[in-house]
């Protein structure tokens, strides 16, 4: 157990001789951090292109804060991309804890880049908070602890923002008085199921138990003996299902190219989640049924790495713009590691093959990219087998730990030419 009761899950670090692991060395880059204005955070001359080049951005709105956090493991990206010193980082901002994280690894440079404007935002007042903030005041700030001074902290932090991240910022203090943690689309969603749906089939003294983790047995025998009933798994497949989960947590667009159920996908994870892996280690897992963090952090939120994310802040920037706008201008043989998310969930197949061709133009040889499937099947393409190659044996060993459990698989591969 780590600093004020959190818990550091332990995870597998990369076997070595997977992949080739001769990386190619850059002197560190020091690289200005860059805040754009709100209104055509692209790049010159392209105003509006970062929206227009992608089909998603047309079909669903990206004005309002969809994630306040980032839902995919960082211990798992970080363990899977293998971010070597001085390396070249591209990273979908998100809420930007995960495009945190790899400053931690003592990165060259870190481009952010996001078709949402309140997404970069909440990278923003992230990166205002560890510039301003210690580490206790930051879990405040975020919702991990309660607190009752936030709009203090923000105060704060308000002088490193922007004047339009200050303006969108200063439109939500009761968003920032909440926790900004929860102020998404999906953490509200967490949050309904949280306070409407889990209190008529799980008891308190039932979510307190789950959390408090135990052996495997011990998981596996309380799922099945206290949790598992039929009201739960009815309730469940209601209320994620797609209809409800495209309405109020995500949007309806991104299930365009979803195969098969829903949610009996994600009740096979979440069971996975609350036996196989344990609680009492899972953030992500006590965030959805506490609205907190108690026995666990993500990683970028845990003390032991709050001075190396501090440090390295001035080899971030970040700018509005959509992947395929990236790849259409980047050099060749640019970047040494790409974090992805689940960009792919919301393209098709077409789409897909072709942005990849793109990122192995763009990576430098022995680099990697990494990215997640959750409902939209997207994986290693023959086209591009003799240029991008699949670490599956490290991929599937990481699912199998990803704390973040909502995905179907997790893909990694090793740029080769």
């Amino acid at each position: 157990m780590s600093n004020d009761g959190w818990r550091s899950p332990p995870l597998t670090p990369p076997p070595q001789g997977e992949g080739n692991q001769n990386y190619i060395q850059h002197p560190p880059r020091r690289a200005h951090l860059e805040t754009l204005p709100y209104q055509g955070r692209v790049a010159a001359g392209r105003e509006g292109s970062a929206r227009e080049s992608s089909s998603i951005t047309a079909r669903a709105d990206f004005s309002a804060i969809r994630y306040a956090q980032c839902w995919e493991d960082a211990d798992v990206l970080l363990a899977g991309l293998a971010v070597q010193p001085g390396d070249s980082c591209l990273s979908i901002a998100s809420a930007g804890d995960n495009t945190l994280a790899l400053l931690a690894q003592s990165p060259g440079h870190v481009l952010a880049i996001d078709v949402s404007d309140a997404q970069l935002a909440c990278l923003a007042l992230r990166v205002a908070a560890y510039r301003e903030l210690e580490h206790p005041d930051l879990l405040e700030l975020i919702g991990s602890r309660p607190s009752e001074r936030r709009e203090e902290l923000y105060l704060r932090c308000r002088s490193h923002l922007s004047s339009d991240e200050r303006r969108f910022w200063d439109a939500r203090l009761d968003v920032i008085r909440a926790g900004i943690g929860g102020a998404g689309k999906f953490e509200r969603y967490f949050r309904l199921f949280r306070e409407r749906v889990l209190p008529l089939v799980e008891s308190r003294a039932n979510v307190t138990q789950l959390l408090a983790g135990g052996t495997l047995d011990e998981r596996r025998a309380f799922y099945a003996r206290e949790w598992d009933t039929w009201r739960w798994r009815l309730l469940f497949r209601l209320f994620f299902s797609r209809a409800l989960l495209g309405r109020l947590g995500r949007d309806p667009e991104f299930f365009a190219y979803v195969e098969g159920s829903v949610a009996e996908r994600l009740l096979q994870r979440t069971r996975y989640a609350l036996t196989e892996l344990n609680p009492a280690e899972n953030p992500y897992v006590q965030w959805i049924l506490t609205g907190t963090h108690q026995t666990a952090l993500p990683y970028a939120l845990r003390p032991e790495n709050f001075d190396a994310i501090r440090a390295n802040l001035d080899r971030l920037e970040w700018r509005r713009q959509s992947l395929e706008e990236y790849l259409a201008t980047a050099g060749a043989h640019s970047v040494d590691r790409f974090n992805l998310s689940d960009v792919f969930e919301y393209v098709s197949r077409e789409q897909y093959a072709r942005l990849l061709a793109r990122l192995a133009d763009v990576g430098r040889p022995g680099g990697r990219l990494l990215y997640w499937n959750m409902l939209a099947p997207r994986g290693y393409l023959d086209a591009l087998a003799h240029r991008l190659w699949p670490l599956e044996d490290l991929a599937e060993r990481l699912h199998r730990q990803d704390k973040a459990f909502f995905y179907s698989a997790l893909v990694i591969e090793e740029i080769v030419t």
